[in-house]
């Protein structure tokens, strides 16, 4: 039986690099560390009144009637994944895209763009990383609207128009209290501060703010490696976003934690996601005097 016209919040969740975790920890020991997360995040979906609709290979497919607890569950699961393997040699991790929108439900199962969208995102996710779309970030309440940001848009198979990729940014900084995701109203009590960290320095873009980054002492942010040009980049601050324009001959390398993928920036821009590393006029995955660090945290009112 299906049923056309509902709209539903479709959640993918998928295990990174389970491959190298068989291969690593032997199938038994890889499955029963995999079962542990899977039955944590089960538990989660059901807790907010979600279903979980099926498990493909080491992944799971989700459904919310809202796109609220979708959101919730989402930054529930990283915290999860992240708790569990505390302490362990080689931590599991997750990636996960949700979005919102009409589904065809039929025989205990989902079908439609919306899931084909959500199928997309997930496979774009980073390693820790939640990716939504723009229009489900319309969908939700306002207080968790403020803890989403514009990335880029990508294009989907069968669709005319591009789609805008949005990023969840669910982990609190370091030195603050985890915050209770289940009162979305805290999160519209903050503005978002962009820190970056360079040779033991912290320098900070406050909203409205700009900082430039090069080898010549004029700039605000000095960074004197042979690989940085003399006006090599500028993090400025647009709208919500935090934004970083390379200016330079060798481009701008930036990578997200937890990623193997690295963008390189040749006098274009890219919103910058939730924290990673900037490498100037060379690759940032080979650590030196040309890299610098960067997270986004939440500033009271």
């Amino acid at each position: 039986m299906s049923e056309a016209g509902e709209r539903r919040a479709i959640l993918f969740a998928d295990v990174c690099d389970s491959t190298a975790i068989y291969e690593t920890a032997g199938d038994a020991a890889a499955l029963a560390q995999i079962n542990r997360l899977f039955a944590v995040l089960e538990r989660q979906v059901q807790a907010d009144g979600g279903v979980v609709v099926k498990t493909v290979g080491d992944g799971l497919i989700c459904q919310f009637e809202q796109p609220d607890a979708a959101f919730r569950v989402a930054c529930e699961m990283q915290q999860a994944t992240v708790d569990l393997g505390a302490g362990a040699r080689k931590p599991l991790r997750i990636k996960v895209g949700y979005n919102y929108g009409p589904v065809v439900l039929a025989d205990g199962d989902v079908f439609g763009d919306t899931v084909n969208v959500c199928a997309r995102l997930m496979s774009l996710a980073n390693p820790a990383q939640v990716l939504t779309t723009r229009l489900t970030v319309e969908a939700l309440s306002p207080g968790l609207r403020t803890r989403c940001r514009d990335l880029y848009e990508t294009q989907i198979r069968g669709r005319g128009a591009p789609v805008m990729v949005c990023e969840v940014v669910w982990r609190p900084d370091a030195d603050m209290t985890k915050v209770d995701l289940a009162e979305p109203e805290l999160a519209g009590a903050a503005d978002w501060v962009l820190k970056l960290a360079y040779g033991g320095e912290s320098y900070l873009v406050e909203p409205g703010g700009s900082l430039r980054i090069g080898r010549d002492a004029a700039n605000d942010l000095v960074v004197p490696s042979e690989h940085a040009s003399r006006l090599h980049a500028r993090v400025y601050a647009r709208d919500a976003h935090f934004v970083l324009a390379d200016q330079s001959s060798n481009g701008t390398f930036l990578m997200v934690d937890g990623s193997d993928r690295e963008l390189r920036l040749r006098r274009e821009q890219a919103v910058l996601g939730e924290r990673g590393w900037i490498g100037l006029g060379k690759t940032a995955a080979h650590h030196g005097d040309h890299v610098l660090r960067y997270h986004l945290e939440r500033r009271a009112r």
